[in-house]
């Protein structure tokens, strides 16, 4: 739904900020995902007083007593005014005033900060703002959802973040996400939490799931990956489950207060008006939530260590590794019963030492382990070039047989450039997964493939590809020897000839000089 100019819009912002002086990407994003916030707040209390006129209901804008931090206030300012007035007393009336009412991206701005160095940055950011909007109002009268449009820009701004971040942390494929998230299934009513939230992701995909889910076939389309596209939600006709829909259902966390404010942002700009994203660090002692969630995805970090004074008293590894005590945290998140599909690295999957093999053992013994998904090393460039898998398991089920899918093609080049190509596996994957049978047939030369729990548990609990499937190699016929060497010497009297004829006419050519 990103047209040609509102990509070109958004790309001059990007230069804007950089030329600007606002080099971390991370930061720009923040300083963008502001301004989005202030002109979506104006336009909402606006909409907001004019039902509230149709209907005779009472209003109270939340503008009251501070009408000059309106949008449609300060953007007509020159320059400098402009600046000065919203570092001053919009920016600061954000973090405060608005944050004691209860809004959630408010109160994520606690302690932001305002970056914007120059008047000419701030006149580009608003302008082009207001462009993009306008841009956005033609898709819309065109027959688009606002929602849906507006999210895609915001994603588009998101794509522009080509660095990988701190701790660990990258963006995970929109794709890869979206095919998780079809396959945990999430359903109306159930709880979805990402500890390691990031820009929120995870539960956009979980969100936009269970509207696809919840959306007649007349207004839904399916893309290139097989996945379901519609976000009318127009099944979902009982007030009270569109209630808990937008406020009960979708949980994030996140420790880097900047990834917080990104991921809120993100949430709103797709319509889920009061998402639950918060910044805590579910790795330490003071997250105390155990046994309270339908559905978890994540991607934690990959690397790090925590003090081991700072992990949390009932976690089951004896280890400060990030990518396995992340694990741990999760299954103890889950209610029984609940679902999860987590992406971690390989080493996880293969790793020697006694905490891999106990966090596999519970894997496989405690939490009902259903498949793994290996992924190309190529499918987080150009931030990273590790080897991945995705695990699915339930909480508090037995193992019987774990299936292993082994993703060839992702729809995009494995090299840096991460072009779209042809070749794709995710289709084959969600047909597989809807009707899988465990008693099927079962090739491992195959991509996809069935490996029983007591294999697995001989090879200790050992989860990598590798491990399991067959590699045919076919065998090449050769000539025999003699022959072989009959057909080198034929070959030496044919370059000699030449060599000889090519001598030939160097001698002639001397001559004639």
């Amino acid at each position: 739904m990103i047209t040609n100019e509102m990509k070109s819009e958004i790309k001059k912002l990007w230069n804007a900020l950089w030329s600007g002086g606002i080099a971390n990407p991370l930061n720009a994003m923040e300083q963008i995902s502001y301004f989005l916030y202030m002109r979506r707040l104006s336009v909402m209390d606006e909409e907001t007083r004019q039902k509230a006129e149709f209907t005779g209901a009472a209003f109270t804008s939340v503008f009251e007593g501070n009408e000059n931090c309106r949008w449609n206030h300060f953007k007509h300012l020159d320059g400098e005014s402009m600046l000065k007035h919203v570092r001053d007393i919009v920016f600061p009336w954000l973090r405060s005033d608005m944050a004691e009412k209860g809004d959630l991206f408010a109160q994520a701005m606690k302690d932001a900060v305002f970056m914007i160095p120059k008047a000419s940055l701030m006149v580009e950011m608003v302008s082009t703002i207001d462009k993009i909007y306008d841009l956005i109002a033609k898709e819309e009268a065109a027959g688009q959802s606002f929602n849906d449009v507006q999210g895609d820009i915001y994603e588009e701004f998101l794509s522009e973040i080509a660095t990988a971040g701190k701790n660990g942390q990258f963006r995970t494929p929109r794709h890869i996400i979206q095919m998780m998230a079809a396959m945990i299934n999430p359903q109306l009513g159930e709880t979805v939490c990402d500890p390691a939230g990031g820009t929120a992701g995870f539960l956009l995909a979980a969100y936009q799931q269970v509207l696809a889910f919840n959306t007649s076939p007349h207004l839904r389309t399916t893309d290139r990956f097989g996945l379901l596209n519609g976000t009318r939600g127009d099944k979902i006709t009982n007030e009270t489950h569109w209630n808990v829909l937008q406020n009960n259902s979708f949980y994030g966390y996140d420790f880097d207060t900047t990834m917080v404010r990104i991921g809120v942002m993100n949430l709103m700009s797709h319509g889920l008006a009061n998402p639950r994203f918060q910044y805590k660090d579910t790795m330490s002692k003071s997250f105390t939530e155990f046994n309270k969630y339908d559905i978890v995805l994540a991607n934690p970090p990959f690397k790090g260590s925590i003090d081991k004074g700072d992990i949390w008293e009932e976690a089951n590894l004896s280890t400060t590794k990030t990518e396995l005590l992340f694990i741990d945290r999760i299954i103890q998140l889950l209610k029984p019963g609940g679902r999860a599909a987590v992406i971690v690295p390989d080493g996880v999957l293969s790793g020697s030492f006694n905490a891999h093999k106990a966090l596999r053992k519970i894997l496989v013994e405690d939490c009902g382990l259903q498949a793994m998904v290996s992924l190309p090393a190529g499918v987080f460039k150009p931030y990273a070039g590790v080897s991945t898998g995705i695990l699915f398991f339930t909480k508090g089920e037995i193992t019987d047989k774990v299936w292993f899918y082994d993703v060839q093609a992702d729809g995009y080049s494995l090299d840096d450039k991460r072009d779209a190509v042809d070749e794709c596996d995710i289709p084959d994957i969600l047909e597989k997964w809807a009707d899988l049978d465990i008693n099927g047939e079962n090739d491992r030369t195959s991509k996809a493939f069935f490996v029983d729990r007591d294999e697995i548990v001989g090879n200790d609990f050992d989860l990598s590809l590798n491990q399991y499937k067959e590699i045919v190699y076919e065998p090449i016929d050769y000539d025999p020897p003699l022959v072989i060497i009959g057909q080198l010497k034929q070959l030496e009297r044919k370059i000699m000839s030449d060599l000889d004829e090519l001598e030939g006419m160097l001698i002639s050519y001397n001559k004639d000089k």
